[in-house]
């Protein structure tokens, strides 16, 4: 059997009493550091180029990060120029800071101080693996051999940084693949590191604690994390650091948990781009934090710009459904999404706390427009076909009318099999509900009240062919459907209508919806006109003439009523 779970042993969790991190909340951004340019760029097919890693690099300085990550210089002469480039060119601000990543080999290190000459500050990261499979079967070396390579690195680090005095050195280490490192063996090799740095007597120390691979539930790792925070040397001068990578899918869960745990620091990609499955995800962590209040310290206002400079870079589309920055995160085409959205936006005003049903936070703050929140397929309903024709024409509709129409923009979208953008949700209600047939048409009307209520006088048809209607009733609605009883015979009996006073900038004033009883049928119209009277008018016509027809009908008098 190719597909057997038996093969797979389940992971080991941190005998852990006293753990403190679930009652923690995070009420302060962790320093982040962006590892786009190393992490990110190893894991593509093709690397970036020259052109592409400036134009991510600076994307990274405005959104507001001060610590990047931007290569291997003594891996490839690629990146080596590229750490050149920012330095001669001056193209590094003065409160940014680069880092870039070493072995903790000889040749190495001073190939990484090469390129870092002239650097204002930089921070060099130097690693090697602790973990036990990469001891055993890659390096065949035991515990004393490994931490002897990480002790004459970090020896190796302070010394070259020494021939650079004009340059602000921080240092980190990291004993890559910590997730797979017995814990004991983990605080062992940092506190060989810090005990030649010695953070302690003023040299910054930045600890990273690398989820190489995802090997466990999130809580796991903060439960590493915790238990070496509490054990290391130093603890109170480090700047305990974590890179989760996303194999099992959780990479900001566990760096969520981390900082809970005792992290200050963390480092991840834009859009989560990295080798295997992908490194801790920038945007949506920081934007986590921004839906609780926090303020994530970055300006991700822009995420078009974001999610285009990282699409041109990487040469990797973003998911529609990616957090915060996907093109359909913010979508809802479910009707009862659709109808909640609608009339929580409704309620809401100016400077009132965010708390919209289905939408975490508002769509606005990352640049994007309302009009992507609602859209219209088969699964939508009247919540959502009503908020369509509110946000782009000022159409309000009463509720009966909105469960009508919905069924009639279903339709379309099932026969279709897609989605009906706004236009077409208009042009549906227009032929449905707003079309006025030529002799239907109302030219005038006279209402005159009385003691026995109100006589209307009214023309309606095309000039050639106008009628002149009379009739008597409580009210406008009552007199002219007695008007057209009495002269085509026809029975009306008004069960709802509805008037809406439109908003400025519309060429109509109102809005009138109406559903009648026709000879026993029911009709439904609606009208838009100057007046809440021309409107409401125009819609009882437009009503009956569904049942007796676009063409005016002889008069009672001279023909058969016109009956169902």
């Amino acid at each position: 059997m190719a597909f057997d779970h038996r093969k797979y042993a389940p992971f080991k969790p941190v005998a852990k009493k006293d753990r403190r991190w679930p009652d923690a909340v995070i009420e302060k951004a962790p320093t982040w550091c962006a590892v786009d340019l190393r992490d990110g760029n190893q894991s593509l097919i093709k690397p970036m180029s020259v052109a592409q890693k400036q134009r991510l690099f600076d994307l990274l300085v405005k959104l507001g990060f001060k610590e990047i990550e931007i290569g291997f210089p003594a891996a490839s002469q690629p990146d080596f120029d590229f750490c050149r480039k920012l330095i001669e060119e001056n193209r590094i601000p003065a409160d940014v800071t680069i880092q870039v990543l070493t072995q903790a080999r000889s040749e190495l290190i001073e190939r990484t101080y090469e390129a870092l000459d002239g650097a204002k500050q930089a921070i060099v990261h130097v690693y090697n693996s602790t973990s036990t499979v990469q001891r055993e079967q890659v390096f065949g070396l035991d515990r004393d051999g490994i931490c002897d390579i990480a002790r004459n690195g970090a020896a190796l680090v302070k010394e070259i940084a020494g021939r650079y005095p004009n340059t602000e050195w921080a240092f980190q280490y990291s004993p890559e693949s910590f997730t797979g490192t017995e814990l004991d063996f983990a605080a062992d090799v940092i506190d060989a590191v810090t005990e030649v740095w010695r953070p302690d007597q003023g040299q910054p120390v930045i600890i990273n604690l690398p989820a190489t691979v995802e090997m466990s539930t999130p809580n796991v790792f903060a439960d590493q994390v915790e238990w070496i925070c509490e054990n290391i040397r130093y603890r109170d001068y480090l700047s305990i650091s974590v890179h989760t990578h996303n194999d099992r899918g959780c990479g900001v869960a566990a760096a969520e948990l981390a900082v809970m745990a005792g992290a200050d620091r963390v480092e991840g990609t834009l859009m989560g781009n990295g080798e295997r499955t992908g490194n801790m995800d920038l945007v949506t962590m920081a934007m986590n934090l921004y839906s609780q209040g926090v303020d994530p310290e970055l300006d991700l206002s822009g995420m078009a710009e974001i999610t285009e400079v990282v699409e041109a870079c990487t040469e990797i589309s973003t998911h529609p459904r990616h957090p915060y920055a996907g093109e359909l995160v913010f979508t809802a085409f479910s009707g009862s999404h659709q109808d909640a959205i609608r009339k929580c936006l409704a309620q809401r005003k100016d400077g009132d706390v965010w708390n919209v049903a289905y939408l975490p936070i508002d769509p606005a703050d990352l640049g994007r427009r309302y009009e992507e929140v609602v859209r219209i397929n088969s699964q939508s309903g009247k919540g959502g076909v009503a908020y369509v024709l509110e946000r782009d024409y000022d159409i309000s509709l009463p509720r009966w009318l909105q469960i009508e129409f919905s069924k009639v923009v279903q339709s379309e979208a099932e026969t279709n099999g897609g989605e009906i953008d706004s236009n077409t949700i208009h042009r549906l209600f227009e032929e449905r509900y707003l079309k006025v047939a030529k002799d239907w048409a109302l030219r005038t009307y006279n209402l005159h009240r009385d003691d026995d209520g109100v006589r209307a006088d009214v023309v309606v048809g095309a000039d050639e062919s106008s009628v002149a209607l009379e009739g008597r009733g409580l009210g406008a609605v009552e007199a002219v459907s007695d008007a057209l009883t009495g002269r085509f015979g026809v029975s009306i009996a008004v069960e709802a209508y509805d008037e809406f006073a439109l908003g400025e900038g519309t060429k109509a004033n109102a809005l009138a919806c109406i559903r009648l009883n026709a000879n026993g049928r029911l009709c439904s119209a609606a009208a838009l006109a100057e007046d809440t009277t021309s409107a409401t008018l125009q819609a009882l016509f437009s009503a009956v003439a569904q049942e007796v027809g676009e063409q005016m009908p002889a008069s009672a008098e001279s023909s058969e009523p016109v009956s169902a």
